[in-house]
């Protein structure tokens, strides 16, 4: 239990995917993501986008419909998925999407790379922050993905390591993405 804390992944293959999942715990999925998502793609792979939106809990131990995500949140999930469908359209890329209603992000993330036999992950991410903190913040599920899985994830965003992502608006000359695996 505490090892799981205190693991750290390790970097994985950058080379081409057959089968990349794009996917995200509720934020948009930055430009690049898909680019690098668009660069990793094998020719004639295919892509899959899947978004989460947050269940907030239960009530008394049951489900409650009041703690589902809202009419407008779902607005914001379909949002995202559609803008990341439309930018791997203006690719060439044919890609298909999915909106899932979690607590856990990271466990369907997993459940869904086993179905669909995904061979990477992209996900856009924010700066790691501490572990006593990461557990208890929606923001670090990429980090909980990348220990999950034993598969490539590729993280893109400010503050990670270097990796092999292009560089975001307004971030040249910081730190570059990182490519993450899990030990096993």
């Amino acid at each position: 239990m505490i090892g799981k804390l205190f693991r750290r992944a390790q970097p994985g293959p950058a080379g081409p995917a057959r089968n990349i999942l794009i996917a995200s715990e509720g934020r948009p999925i930055s430009d690049a993501v898909i680019a690098l998502a668009v660069d990793m793609l094998d020719e004639g792979g295919k892509v899959t986008v899947l978004t989460a939106a947050r269940l907030w809990g239960t009530s008394f131990g049951l489900p409650n419909p009041g703690l589902r995500p809202s009419k407008a949140e779902m607005d914001v999930q379909k949002e995202n998925m559609f803008s990341a469908l439309d930018s791997l359209e203006q690719a060439g890329i044919e890609a298909d999407g999915h909106i899932v209603t979690t607590r856990h992000p990271s466990k369907s993330i997993q459940k869904q790379v086993a179905q669909r036999g995904c061979d990477t992950i992209i996900m856009g991410a924010d700066a790691q922050k501490p572990w006593f903190l990461r557990a208890t913040m929606w923001s670090q599920e990429p980090y909980r993905v990348s220990s999950r899985v034993a598969i490539p994830v590729h993280l893109v965003g400010p503050g990670n390591i270097e990796g092999n992502a292009p560089d975001l608006p307004g971030t040249a000359g910081r730190k570059r993405p990182t490519t993450a695996r899990a030990r096993i």
